[in-house]
């Protein structure tokens, strides 16, 4: 390990979802090195990569990113991209860490920025199932005790509150922070 510079993850989303826009991630690691990030490493493959960068801060890194993936495979991804320590302010936040435990019924949408009030309030109108939710600065943490594949509340929270993100269940996030704190975060 380097040493040098800040841990980031980079969060992307649509890729390797449905057999469509396959991305390899001994690719992607390959591509992150060429960027000149050091410290690559993937967790499965809906993309997620913790690295090291010398310099730059989240948002730069996101554009950075960004233009080069579509330059390379030809496809926009948006890709969310938070330094370690965000990542350990979420686990410590988690409002229900009475099911922490069960990782497939807890999910983090990470989000491009804090909704607002009036979004937060639409989105709740819709949650009348099981689910319950809370949204804490650029974070939505989702409890979908039926699991996110049966949860039509889950479907719904792209399109009613209108801030792009991209989900992952607690197993993901909880991996990802050991692999920051695994590169020296």
């Amino acid at each position: 390990m380097s040493g040098k510079g800040a841990v980031f993850v980079a969060l992307f989303s649509g890729i390797n979802v449905g057999g469509n826009r396959i991305v390899r991630m001994a690719e992607l690691r390959t591509f992150f090195e060429e960027l000149g990030f050091s410290d690559v490493v993937s967790y499965v493959q809906s993309g997620n990569v913790v690295f090291r960068s010398a310099k730059g801060d989240a948002a730069g890194l996101t554009k950075k990113l960004e233009a080069a993936f579509e330059k390379q495979w030809g496809f926009h991804s948006r890709i969310m991209v938070r330094d370690a320590g965000w990542f350990k302010r979420l686990v410590k936040e988690n409002p229900y860490p009475e099911v922490s435990d069960d990782p497939t019924k807890l999910h983090a949408y990470v989000l491009e920025r804090g909704p607002t009030a009036e979004e937060i309030a639409r989105l709740a109108e819709k949650c009348t199932g099981p689910e319950r939710f809370e949204v804490k600065r650029d974070v939505l943490y989702l409890h979908a005790p039926e699991g996110l594949g049966k949860s039509v509340f889950a479907n719904l929270i792209p399109r009613t509150l209108k801030v792009p993100g991209t989900a992952r269940n607690w197993r993901s996030v909880l991996a990802l922070v050991e692999m920051a704190g695994q590169t020296g975060a």
